[in-house]
């Protein structure tokens, strides 16, 4: 068994200015394990995916990924994000797109991988096309794919399910399933509800503090996401 933990930061801090964005937070995943992060906008769960994928620099405190300091390219390596605004490069196929991240991370048998995803989210006849061009919830139909497509030890995810109809959702559901059955660790920050009991942990931010930290079972969702609804249909 891997005891080496997916995620862990201490004292993990980010400021701007005078602004506290999010208080020193000591952190941990273990391997494999399912967290589900929630919290109303401004509470922080944004501000720490990006830092835990290396998108923002902290203020303070250290973090790694799977054993590998923050940022590193082993921490880069084990880590796939799947952010609630994509990017695509401007002149390549949502298949250019799968087939470039998968050679970078060294797949192999990717091709049927790819053909799998793409079928998962209702995209095979959109393969050719510029993603440049889609809807939002295409774009974020073609972002699941390009996060899947390649290895990880850990994924962090902000807010995946905003523009995607139920049958997209329920693909991305079944993958986080899959993903972790596989020994991936998931961190899950999102407005979904339905998410919640998904998870085997559940963490709460408030005003960049952790309010929660603990068995969904045993939390009191209701007080926790006052206020918060679930994605539209």
């Amino acid at each position: 068994m891997n005891t080496t933990p997916a995620i862990s930061t201490v004292a993990l801090t980010k400021r701007y200015g005078e602004a506290q964005a999010l208080a020193p937070i000591d952190f941990e995943v273990n391997a494999g394990e399912r967290v589900t992060l929630i919290g109303h906008n401004g509470s922080g769960k944004t501000t720490l995916i990006r830092m835990l994928a290396g998108m923002l620099e902290p203020s303070d405190g250290t973090a790694e990924i799977a054993g590998n300091a923050l940022g590193s390219p082993d921490a880069r390596a084990a880590l796939s994000y799947l952010s609630d605004a994509p990017v695509f490069y401007d002149d390549l196929s949502v298949w250019e797109h799968l087939e470039y991240i998968a050679r970078l991370h060294g797949s192999e048998n990717w091709e049927q991988h790819a053909v799998d995803l793409l079928d998962a989210v209702g995209l095979v006849d959109r393969a050719d096309d510029l993603p440049m061009t889609f809807s939002r919830g295409l774009k974020q139909k073609a972002a699941i794919a390009m996060a899947f497509v390649r290895p990880f030890d850990v994924m962090l995810v902000d807010e995946p399910f905003v523009g995607l109809d139920r049958t997209g959702r329920l693909a991305l559901l079944e993958l986080f399933r899959l993903a972790h059955a596989d020994g991936a660790a998931l961190v899950v920050a999102t407005h979904e509800l339905s998410s919640v009991m998904e998870s085997q942990r559940l963490v709460a931010l408030s005003g960049g503090v952790v309010t929660y930290d603990g068995d969904p079972k045993h939390a009191d969702v209701n007080a926790l996401t006052e206020g918060l609804q679930p994605s539209d249909e």
